[in-house]
């Protein structure tokens, strides 16, 4: 089976406003593969349950989400792009696949873990704050999975063990029930190292380092004009590489403006205001007319909830076969 003939299914989950690193590592690529791929794109406000607990913010953020893939080129055509709440057969298999999950398998969860050392390093019982939506995480991601028969799914290096509970999981099953799910294949994303933030360090809301994708043109400005530098003065040579400014600038520009900008570096007589001032331009030049059609978007919420709702109803014929199989097989 090629590629174009697979099924590729991508969850974002809506816990935050996305950056500039989000959009390197993540929105970039999927609206990529929407130009030759079906895609099931679905926003997992289900997930953010864990860390969420204010509705209207679950909806700004789903929201904001929405706009942001659509007015970046997401081919609407290839790209099924819903709610996962939409979709009510999630529910169902959800519970039904927790009859069939070792606990032994959440145990090693790589989230559930990560709260647990966070407790014993924090001197707190092991199970403080432990909700059993953050211990059974990883069954509903794989009945995200498998309600769309997906035949591949991207995922960041450190998101591989979703996938391959989902493997395990689908295998528990067919074992019972005769081979009623086929294994998805995960893909691991291409390597876009480090995105660093304001201050050098990787991108991240926890540091509060970060550029707002869809910032308006005068904050998207002022945050650029505030990346930490050295001392060194517009005279000294300079390591791009040393530089936020360069690997900003890279993941914007083509091959030959990349070189040029590293050269300016070495070359000397380029100070960093005059780099930032480059930086500026040439991301505000990629995302403008994104960002003119987002903020039209975010304007009209009920279109978003258009686009949304479209999405479900055509996500929802898929799930509804996968869980009368699924039902049929259990229930009879």
């Amino acid at each position: 089976m090629s590629n174009k003939e697979q099924t590729v299914l991508t969850g974002i989950k809506p816990t935050g406003t996305p950056h500039i690193a989000n959009y390197v590592g993540a929105l970039k690529p999927l609206i990529e593969q929407s130009k030759t791929q079906k895609t099931f794109m679905f926003i997992a406000d289900l997930h953010a349950l864990n860390l969420i607990h204010d509705a209207k913010q679950i909806r700004q953020y789903t929201h904001e989400i929405a706009a942001m893939l659509v007015a970046l080129g997401l081919n609407m055509d290839n790209a099924i792009l819903f709610r996962q709440s939409d979709v009510e057969e999630i529910y169902h298999l959800n519970t039904l696949l927790m009859n069939v999950t070792p606990k032994g398998l959440m145990n090693r969860a790589h989230s559930y873990k990560a709260a647990m050392d966070k407790n014993i390093a924090n001197g707190d019982d092991v199970d403080a704050g432990v909700n059993m939506g953050l211990y059974t995480y990883p069954i509903l991601m794989t009945a995200d999975i498998l309600l769309y028969d997906s035949d591949i799914v991207p995922v960041g290096a450190d998101q591989k063990q979703h996938v391959e509970f989902a493997r395990d999981i689908a295998g528990y099953f067919n074992k019972i029930y005769g081979e009623i799910f086929k294994l998805p294949t995960p893909v691991i994303g291409r390597e876009t190292g480090l995105i660093p933030g304001l201050d050098g360090r990787k991108m991240s809301k926890s540091y509060d380092n970060t550029i707002p994708l869809m910032a308006p043109e005068k904050e998207l400005k002022k945050k650029i004009m505030r990346i930490i530098t050295d001392s060194k003065t517009p005279e000294d040579v300079k390591d791009p590489d040393e530089s936020t400014i360069y690997q900003l600038y890279k993941h914007f520009a083509s091959e030959a403006e990349t070189a040029e900008f590293a050269q300016m570096f070495r070359a000397g007589g380029m100070g960093y205001g005059t780099a930032k001032t480059i930086l500026f331009e040439k991301v505000n030049s990629v995302l403008a007319e994104s960002r003119k059609e987002y903020e039209r978007l975010m304007a009209n919420p009920a279109e978003i909830e258009q686009i949304l709702a479209a999405g479900a109803a055509r996500a929802k014929p898929y799930a509804a076969e996968t869980l009368a199989r699924v039902k049929k097989a259990m229930l009879g």
